[in-house]
C-alpha cells in the first residue's frame, strides 16, 4: 500500500460538519464544476436530516427548479416506479433502517452492543429494495440470501469533537462529519484483538504504533454507510493485512526489495488460492501460516468471502495483484538506484496504491454493484482517478516522514524535484497542483457517468468511492501522530 507504516468521497461536495466542529477551509471548488452532492441530490442519502417534515397546511408552496442530475437520479416517473427514485420521496416518508447483516461462515466473534445508526437512515434501503409489488421479490439488491433483513436501531449518539490536524494549504478536499465515536472505539478494540491473537500480527514492541495507526477512525470515516460494526471490520483487516505485507516484505519491519517477487507471489496465494495436487497441497496450506503477513491475508480474506458475493471476491483479488504489481516496480527502482520520469512514477502509483480499498464499498455498504458495470471502461476510469489522487494525498501527508527515513524514498514531490529541477518547496506545491487536477478529473468522470448511467447501484457505488476519498484525506490530516507538514508556508 501506499507510504509504509506500522500495520495499518461522496461525490465530492461541500458537506456540514457535526454541531459545534470547527470545518476546515477547502479549496474552492473549479467554477462550474458539474458534481456536487446537491446536483446528485444525495445529501439525504449518507447524511440525512432527523427533523420530521412541517405539516402541511393551506396551498403547498411553488417548488423551485430541479438540478438537472436530480431529475435524472429522481429515476423514472409512472405508475409503479415510485421506489425507483434515488432522489428521495417529497412527502417526507421515512424510509427503512439499513440492512443489518452478521459475519457467518468466519471465526465467532462476540458481539458488542447494537451500532448506533440513524433512525432515518436514508433512502439507501428503498433503492436497494428495488421495485415492489407482485412479482418483484427476487429483484431486490438488499434482501439476498446472504443479507437477512432490516433490523431495529437505536438513535445515534451525540457527535464527537473535532478531531486535530491542519490540512496541506491549496488541497482540493471535502471535510466529513466526525466519524461515529462509538464505532471508531468497538472497530478500534475488535481489530486489535483479532491482531493480537487470531494472527499474531505484531511483537509487544509494535503494539504503540499499531495504535497510532488509528484504524478504527479510518475506515469508520471512510465508510459512513456499512450496515453494522461486522461490515466495516471487513474493511478494516483488509486494510491491516495490506499494510502489514507492506511493512513486513517492502519497507520498514524487515522489508527489501530483494527477493521480493517471490514473498508476494507466495502471499497472494492466501487471497487467490493455489489448485494443486494433494501431493503438494498441505504444504501449501502450511505456509499459509509461516509468518504475519500471510497469516494475516488468509484470516482477512477469508471473513471477507464470508461476506462478499464470488464476484466482488474476484474484484478484490484483482486489484491485489495490481496493487503487488505496483510494489515490484517500485522495488526494482530501488534496486537499481533510478529515479522515474514523473509520468513513469504517475504510472506506477496508478498500481501501487489505495484503489483495492474503495472498490470494496458496496461489500462494506451491503450493496453489490454488478460485475459488468464495475467492469465498463467509463467506471473504471473514475476508480483509477479516485486510486491515483488518494495515493498523492498520502504522498504529500508522508513527506516529512519519508525524507527523515534511511535512504531515499520516491514520492511525488521528491521525483518532480529531481526531473523537474525544481527546489523542494516548489516540487511539493506543483504536486498539490497534480493532485488538484486528478480530484477535478475523477469528480468530472463521476459525474458524468451518473448522468450516463443513472442506476441506484452505479450511483451509490460512485458516492461510495467518492466517500471514501474524502476519509482517506481526513485520516491523513487527522493522524499528527504518524504525519506532520513541511514548512513552506
Amino acid at each position: 500500500m501506499p507510504e509504509s507504516g506500522p500495520p495499518g468521497p461522496s461525490i465530492p461536495g461541500q458537506r456540514s460538519l457535526p454541531s459545534g466542529a470547527a470545518p476546515e477551509v477547502p479549496t474552492p471548488a473549479v467554477p462550474g464544476l458539474p458534481i456536487t452532492a446537491a446536483a446528485f441530490g444525495l445529501e439525504a442519502v449518507l447524511h440525512p436530516t432527523t427533523a420530521p417534515p412541517p405539516p402541511v397546511t393551506g396551498t403547498p408552496p411553488a417548488t423551485p427548479a430541479e438540478p438537472v442530475f436530480q431529475r435524472v437520479l429522481g429515476g423514472p416517473t409512472g405508475l409503479g416506479t415510485n421506489s425507483l427514485s434515488l432522489a428521495g420521496s417529497s412527502t417526507g416518508t421515512a424510509p427503512s433502517p439499513p440492512v443489518a447483516v452478521a459475519e457467518s461462515a468466519a471465526p465467532p466473534l462476540p458481539e458488542a452492543a447494537p451500532e448506533a445508526v440513524p433512525e432515518s437512515a436514508s433512502g439507501v434501503e428503498r433503492v436497494l429494495g428495488g421495485p415492489t409489488g407482485l412479482g418483484t421479490a427476487s429483484l431486490s439488491l438488499a434482501r439476498t440470501a446472504h443479507r437477512p433483513p432490516p433490523e431495529s436501531v437505536p438513535a445515534p449518539p451525540a457527535p464527537a469533537p473535532p478531531a486535530e490536524g491542519q490540512a496541506v494549504p491549496g488541497l482540493y478536499h471535502h471535510p466529513i462529519p466526525e466519524p461515529d465515536p462509538l464505532r471508531v472505539e468497538e472497530v478500534s478494540r475488535r481489530i486489535k484483538r483479532w491482531a493480537e491473537d487470531e494472527v499474531q500480527l505484531y511483537p509487544e514492541e509494535w503494539e504503540g504504533q499499531f495504535d497510532g495507526f488509528s484504524v478504527g477512525r479510518y475506515m469508520v470515516g471512510c465508510h459512513p454507510d456499512a450496515p453494522t460494526v461486522d461490515h466495516l471490520m471487513i474493511a478494516t483487516r483488509l486494510m491491516v493485512a495490506e499494510n502489514a505485507v507492506d511493512d513486513c516484505y517492502c519497507e520498514d519491519h524487515g522489508g527489501s526489495p530483494v527477493g521480493l517477487g517471490g514473498r508476494l507471489l507466495l502471499a497472494h496465494t492466501a487471497l487467490d488460492p493455489l489448485h494443486t495436487t494433494p501431493e503438494y497441497a498441505p504444504a501449501w496450506l502450511e505456509s499459509l501460516g509461516s509468518d504475519p503477513p500471510r497469516r494475516a491475508y488468509r484470516s482477512a480474506m477469508d471473513y471477507f468471502t464470508a461476506m462478499a458475493s464470488p464476484s466482488q471476491v474476484d474484484r478484490y483479488r484483482h486489484d491485489m495483484a495490481r496493487l503487488h504489481l505496483g510494489y515490484l516496480a517500485e522495488a526494482a527502482w530501488a534496486e537499481t538506484d533510478h529515479v522515474p520520469e514523473v509520468w513513469e512514477y504517475l504510472a506506477m502509483r496508478q498500481f501501487n496504491n489505495f484503489r483495492p480499498c474503495p472498490t470494496i464499498t458496496d461489500t462494506i455498504g451491503g450493496y453489490e454493484l454488478p460485475a459488468d458495470l464495475h467492469a465498463r471502461p467509463e467506471m473504471q476510469r473514475v476508480i483509477a482517478l479516485a486510486g491515483n489522487a488518494t495515493t498523492i494525498v498520502n504522498d504529500l501527508y508522508s513527506y516529512t516522514k519519508e525524507l527523515a527515513g534511511p535512504g531515499r524514498h520516491l514520492n511525488l514531490p521528491v521525483v518532480i524535484a529531481e526531473r523537474e529541477k525544481l527546489s523542494e518547496r516548489d516540487a511539493y506545491l506543483k504536486a498539490v497542483e497534480v493532485h488538484n487536477d486528478l480530484m477535478h478529473a475523477f469528480e468530472a468522470a463521476a459525474a458524468e457517468l451518473a448522468a450516463a448511467c443513472p442506476l441506484p447501484p452505479v450511483v451509490r457505488f460512485l458516492k461510495g468511492v467518492a466517500t471514501w476519498v474524502d476519509g482517506n484525506h481526513d485520516w491523513h490530516r487527522t493522524n499528527t501522530f504518524r504525519y506532520s507538514l513541511p514548512a513552506f508556508w
